[in-house]
């Protein structure tokens, strides 16, 4: 009889999980043939339950259950409670049960990360993060270790003092700052992370030069978008996952208006990591990465830490 799985937490993970291993293991999961994934949701909206499920052939079998409870906040409880199974690829043993916030939180940097080394230009050196929660600490640290180019990093934030608590307690190999005009800041960036909650724009196209690249990632609800008609009109757009972001706001919205067409995604991380595959065209180009997670993320993310661990 086997022992029982353990149940990996971020204690567990602490100091032993590294930022190019997170984005090596999404690069050798994309490499195997595509994933099956399927979503379910369950309950009101104050109370959902969601289950996010994948089978990759050659790694396994995962799914992540998790509750959002948007009123937990006030009561000083997690808004977001779960956890990943991992099943095994050859007989469907459970392998581990891995804490959902620690594969979210690995995940989510990694992607946009991995992203941003198939787009942005080599050259790009300063990156600017708009936002100051969980997600932007991730971005602020996965960036500067995957794509060393990364010497400066600001962070944008509604309320500055947030923006500053954050680069406060950061240590990187970049020099970090806080930008109080974002539409200045987004002007002199080579990368822009985004990581809000908002259901209107905050990147105006007007405001970005050639060149850029927008990481686009708080956006999950089809009420939800942080760049406007004009920038994705302008951009060469691409997403992680063509399956798992048909539903979000930030493409919805401008195919709506027709800034957009269908036609106007050319590709997802499965075309541009194919051999001889090209993202940007030449320097000029604005690229657009559109961050939507999915369950076939989590399982490469969730095997790697088990097998880090292991």
């Amino acid at each position: 009889m086997r022992d029982i799985p353990p149940f990996i937490t971020r204690d567990d993970a602490a100091g032993r999980l590294d930022w190019p291993g997170a984005v090596a293991a999404l690069k050798a999961g994309h490499a195997l043939p595509r994933a099956e994934i399927a979503d379910t949701f369950l309950g009101p909206a104050t109370g959902t339950m969601m289950t996010r499920s994948a089978f990759i052939p050659g790694l396994g079998y995962g799914a992540k259950p998790f509750t959002v409870f948007d009123a937990n906040a006030a009561k000083g409880l997690p808004t977001v409670q779960g956890a990943m199974l991992v099943f095994d690829k050859d007989d469907g043993h459970l392998r581990a049960v891995v804490d959902s916030g620690l594969v979210t939180a690995w995940k989510t940097a990694a992607d946009s990360v991995l992203g941003a080394s198939l787009l942005a230009r080599p050259d790009s050196r300063h990156l600017l993060v708009v936002g100051a929660g969980t997600v932007a600490a991730s971005l602020v640290g996965a960036y500067p270790a995957v794509l060393p180019g990364i010497d400066h990093v600001t962070v944008w934030a509604r309320r500055p003092e947030q923006a500053q608590a954050l680069v406060d307690r950061l240590e990187v190999p970049a020099r970090l700052a806080v930008a109080t005009d974002l539409q200045d800041a987004v002007g002199r960036a080579d990368i822009v992370a985004t990581t809000t909650m908002a259901r209107d724009p905050v990147i105006l196209g007007e405001w970005v030069r050639p060149g850029t690249h927008l990481d686009l990632i708080g956006a999950y609800k089809a009420d939800m978008r942080e760049a406007d008609d004009a920038l994705m009109a302008r951009a060469r757009l691409f997403v992680d996952s063509r399956e798992t972001t048909a539903h979000i706001g930030e493409l919805l919205m401008p195919l709506a208006s027709g800034a957009i067409t269908p036609a106007s995604v050319r590709g997802d991380l499965y075309d541009l990591l194919r051999p001889g595959a090209r993202g940007r065209q030449s320097d000029a180009d604005i690229t657009v990465f559109k961050n939507g997670g999915g369950a076939h993320l989590d399982l490469m993310i969730a095997s790697w830490i088990i097998d880090s661990l292991s």
